[in-house]
């Protein structure tokens, strides 16, 4: 890894080396916190967490062949390289930092109440047609998910795309303290983590912290459609670009066409050019994905035709509105968050898919003291969105059930739990269904589309 050597590592964490002074000038050839991906070369980061202190693994990681390892403590009669460091997570951090600056490559930041993942996606699916391109994988968007991203980066990677996610004020400063962005992209202002955040305007107080490390020469590309994003007229002189569904906007979309679960058919347009696409994945969302990732190509020079093959090959991944066809059914698999913003989108999706339309749907985490209504909101969305069956799981989807219920025609089902769910779910599918799986990660449902798969 470029100039990773435990000399330069040992500044960088402001660390006490103990080992053989010629092991210095050796470069790490890889960072990682898991010890069972421990190999010849790798520098072991072990993590104090709450149930499990990583430092009990340092002698096996050694064994193992790992160059050196960081210690919070001293180690006694240690034969191996270790870096005495106050703090590993602290020390990873700062090892981030001074990598993916040692790579001189472009850095897109992602953040945004909802979409971040599903944006992601389709940016670097459209920027891997002109670059190499890295991007962030699974839930590694916080202060540890973060650097074990970076530290994926090699020298032949052309630009990495960062998905940055937040829960307080100042996570997001010290999140792009490591990335400093060439590019800020934010998807939307919800009501994401209000447990902290207070409201919509503290939600925007904490995403646009994403701009406090932005290069001075770079860009920011906001959804110009949203009340809140549309207020942000410039960050040090740099002018936002828009996207949105209006011709006011930079970039912005027409004759959008939903081909149901298929995915959706637009026009988009830039400046004077226009091209048409289609998205293969559905929801109205989707389209806004299309128009960030559009406005994202343009800026790190990729034709048109570039980017619209870029959209038209974009890969789900699993629990973000991945389908899985099985026998028996279509299964929706969105399981891996949920908040009512992508919830009731979710819903708009759902109607229009084939046979009985079935969404299985649980508590949703991290709304502060107003979980109760917005959850409420979203059963009374579910009432009205066209849908034929809806199964609320937990305590708080209680509050779905109880609006959705105000539709006669609509099949409202409580179950209190997951466990009682699963033992309950074969009684309320039907072969033929298309059954969306939604909840916050908290709730395990990727075991309710386990099951589902295996009936």
């Amino acid at each position: 890894m470029k100039n990773l050597t435990l000399e330069n590592l040992t500044k960088v964490c402001g660390g006490v080396y103990s080992g053989p002074s010629d092991k210095l000038e050796q470069e790490v050839s890889s960072i990682t916190t898991d010890s069972r991906k421990a190999e010849a070369g790798t520098l072991f980061v072990p993590i104090v967490g709450e149930r499990v202190d990583a430092h009990k693994f340092i002698p096996q990681v050694m064994e193992a062949g790992a160059l050196a390892t960081l210690s919070e403590r001293i180690l006694e009669n240690a034969d191996f390289p270790y870096i005495k460091v106050e703090s590993s997570l602290q020390a990873v951090k700062d090892i981030a930092e001074f990598y993916l600056q040692q790579l001189q490559i472009p850095v897109v930041g992602i953040t945004g109440s909802v979409g971040k993942t599903s944006t992601k996606e389709v940016i670097a699916s459209v920027l891997k047609e002109k670059y190499r391109t890295l991007k962030t994988q699974g839930n590694f968007n916080n202060e540890l998910g973060l650097p074990l991203t970076v530290f994926r980066l090699r020298d032949e990677d052309e630009i990495a795309v960062l998905e940055m996610g937040i829960s307080d004020f100042g996570e997001m400063t010290r999140l792009a303290k490591i990335a400093r962005p060439d590019t800020c992209v934010i998807t939307n202002i919800g009501t994401c983590h209000l447990e902290n955040l207070g409201d919509r305007d503290g939600v925007l107080k904490a995403k646009t912290e994403i701009f406090k490390y932005l290069k001075k020469d770079g860009h920011i590309v906001l959804n110009g459609d949203d009340d809140k994003l549309c207020t942000v007229k410039e960050y040090e002189g740099i002018k936002p670009v828009f996207f949105g569904m209006e011709s006011d906007k930079d970039i912005y979309a027409d004759e959008i066409v939903s081909r149901g679960l298929k995915g959706m058919t637009c026009r988009i347009h830039v400046g004077e050019e226009s091209f048409t696409t289609d998205i293969p994945m559905p929801g109205r969302h989707m389209v806004y994905n299309a128009l960030a990732a559009t406005a994202v190509g343009r800026i790190y020079g990729l034709t048109l035709e570039q980017i619209r093959h870029g959209i038209e090959t974009l890969e789900a991944i699993s629990g973000r509105f991945h389908m899985i066809e099985t026998d028996r059914f279509l299964i929706v698999d969105d399981c891996y968050n949920a908040n009512p913003m992508s919830m009731k989108a979710s819903l708009d999706v759902l109607k229009d898919g084939a046979g009985r339309r079935v969404a299985i749907l649980g508590d949703m985490g991290e709304l502060g003291e107003n979980e109760v209504q917005l959850h409420v909101e979203v059963g009374e969305h579910a009432a009205q969105c066209g849908i034929d069956v809806c199964i609320c799981t937990g305590p708080l989807s209680a509050n779905i059930a109880k609006m959705a219920r105000k539709n006669p025609e609509l099949i409202v089902i409580e179950e209190p739990d997951r466990d009682s769910l699963l033992s309950h779910l074969s009684d309320y599918v039907q072969t033929g269904d298309t059954i969306l799986v939604k909840a916050s990660h908290f709730m395990q449902f990727e075991k309710v589309v386990a099951a589902l798969q295996e009936m």
